[in-house]
């Protein structure tokens, strides 16, 4: 049976730990079966050795009897030989249910990330989300040893049990209850190690989110003398972790002392029972020897059954935060109006912002945050009262404005892959979602489309003013970029992303920001192919730079995230002190219009 990494998980189990356990076992139950099936035969032939090597002693090295003992011994060899060979299946076939657990989580958490959507950041925090995809899943998986060895440890110990009544009933019931005195002794640690587990996991998240703050915003802080500051609260931080993992690790020491202790205690007095029994005369030399052998094959199943108590209470830890995680909705779609079925207006109450159809608008301002909250409520990224058309934009369905009004965050994302499928994941998303902004450039022939494919990077790409990115590198749009596109320097990264939205050529284009990492030459070779190849489609841009502003049609000047001024650059420079000012760091790098220059 095979892992299909691509497999549609199926709808999880919510409605807690337990509860999501048992889905990962329902999923694939067969495969469980099997595991549980192959541990059992496993350990029971482990117990059967000492019965055949007690039937060695008693009926054949005893009497003397060298065809009796020559056939228990050929039967002891050759359950050996199959035991080793289901060691390998049930090692096997319990890897594949751990992977299929741990595919089977990514999947489902990743899918439930990827439909709430822009809602994620406000329900969750980043180092919640990292913390369960590298440690909570693992853990996960880890825990699901219980539906193999620790069903051939139950069954193993019943059987040895069964198999100790034939030697001496008093015996049996020593091997019978010891270990649910075990279980009574180690159960409340398990209850305090769940305890401890997840308050540890809740300080790790935090930590973590801590760590990606800290590595986002290093150069701001240093540049404003606030890294100390910073790294004191992160060592304390540090610290109040690492205190309660020694809390934690207290508890797990003592769970696998006493799991590694007490056994050989109960052993220990079974052993000693079973010598007395031999020194009476109540039992053979052989079945002493067999009582050896139960004692020894005994400690497999004990040792599986504490760990995997022990798993399975760290396991239940993880698949509550896994479920927490789960049960967070995305903001609630109670759109029912369809959206304009041709271009209309975007208009924004809160700034006075308006966005004319089929115009190049730009959004000045001193405070970016104040244009990075406009272009959030026109692309329905947070409530407002925002219309697109004459209908509110918050009534139309989010399908609708997703498939149409893109927003093109400056940090947005960058997957690790191929340069071409980095560039073109969005744009095969939007077309999966019905975009219909992109649906009326797919070749009518199934077979032209790698070339259209090609074609459309390539144009993106020239957009963008990026062909020297792809020239640069060893294999074009086939070498392989790493997350975040680390490899590439913040100039590349920005155009790369550029090349993205602009492949996906959706009807409104929202970006903030596009070129604040390029030099002066390279930027004006985006402003201009930026414009010709927007030419008919609405787009807005966040920007302060004269370059940008100067090929806009309308440009909004804010003040106080509120239109002070509209105007074309030109005409703001001359009417408008404030924009002046704003827009003067950089208006050295503003070339004279030519007569005809549509920018003018």
């Amino acid at each position: 049976m095979r892992i299909d990494a691509y497999e549609d998980p199926g709808p999880p189990e919510r409605r807690g730990g337990w509860w999501y356990l048992a889905w990962l076992v329902r999923r694939q139950w067969p495969r469980c079966l099997a595991g549980a099936v192959f541990a059992s035969v496993w350990m029971v032939l482990l117990a059967a050795t000492p019965y055949l090597m007690a039937r060695a002693v008693d009926h054949g090295l005893e009497p003397g009897d060298l065809g009796a003992l020559a056939g228990w011994t050929g039967a002891m060899v050759a359950v050996g030989g199959v035991n080793a060979w289901l060691g390998v299946l049930r090692h096997r076939t319990m890897t594949k249910v751990r992977m299929d657990a741990n595919f089977r989580t990514v999947k489902v958490v990743v899918g439930h990330a990827t439909r709430l959507g822009a809602a994620l950041r406000s329900q969750v925090g980043t180092g919640e989300v990292v913390t369960i995809g590298v440690g909570d899943v693992q853990t996960i998986s880890a825990s699901l040893t219980a539906v193999g060895p620790g069903v051939g440890a139950v069954v193993a110990y019943a059987v040895v049990g069964g198999l100790m009544v034939s030697v001496s009933v008093r015996l049996a019931l020593v091997v019978l209850l010891g270990v649910p005195l075990l279980a009574l002794v180690i159960g409340p640690l398990m209850g305090r190690l769940q305890g401890r587990e997840t308050e540890y996991r809740e300080r790790q998240s935090v930590l973590t989110a801590r760590i990606g703050d800290l590595a986002g915003g290093l150069r701001v802080l240093n540049g404003l003398g606030g890294k100390g500051l910073v790294a004191d609260a992160f060592r304390g931080d540090s610290g109040r972790l690492r205190e309660q993992g020694y809390r934690v690790g207290a508890v797990t020491s003592w769970i696998q002392a006493l799991g590694v202790g007490l056994p050989m205690l109960f052993l220990a007095l079974v052993t000693w029972l079973g010598a007395r029994l031999a020194a009476q005369g109540r039992i053979s030399v052989g079945e002493l020897v067999s009582v050896y052998g139960y004692v020894v094959a005994l400690g497999w199943p004990v040792a599986f059954l504490i760990e995997m108590g022990h798993q399975l209470s760290r396991g239940v830890v993880a698949a509550r935060r896994v479920v927490a995680f789960l049960r967070l909705e995305p903001a609630p779609d109670e759109g029912t109006r369809e959206a304009p079925a041709e271009p209309a207006v975007l208009y924004d109450p809160a700034s006075g912002v308006r966005v004319l159809p089929g115009r190049l608008t730009a959004l000045a301002t001193s405070r970016p945050s104040d244009a990075t909250e406009i272009l959030d409520r026109l692309g329905r990224y947070t409530p407002s009262d925002a219309t697109w058309g004459d209908v509110p934009l918050a009534e139309i369905p989010l399908t609708q404005v997703r498939a149409r009004i893109l927003v093109a965050a400056p940090e947005a994302d960058l997957f690790a892959g191929p340069l071409g499928d980095v560039i073109g994941a969005a744009d095969t998303y939007l077309r999966g979602a019905g975009n219909c902004a992109t649906s009326h450039n797919a070749p009518a022939d199934a077979t032209q489309q790698p070339v259209a494919d090609e074609l459309a990077h390539l144009s993106a790409l020239h957009a963008a003013a990026a062909e020297d990115i792809v020239r640069a590198l060893p294999d074009g749009l086939e070498t392989p970029v790493e997350a975040q596109a680390r490899n590439l320097s913040g100039g590349q990264r920005q155009r790369i992303r550029l090349a993205r939205a602009l492949l996906t050529d959706p009807e409104i284009l929202l970006a903030a920001e596009p070129t604040s990492a390029l030099d002066a030459h390279t930027e004006a070779t985006v402003a201009d192919r930026l414009r010709a190849a927007r030419k008919g489609r609405t787009t807005v841009l966040a920007a302060t730079s004269p370059l940008l502003l100067d090929r806009a049609d309308v440009v909004h000047h804010l003040v106080d995230g509120k239109v002070a001024a509209t105007g074309t650059h030109r005409e703001l420079l001359d009417t408008e002190p404030g924009y002046r000012a704003l827009v003067a760091r950089d208006a050295q790098d503003v070339e004279p219009a030519e007569e005809g220059d549509p920018a003018r």
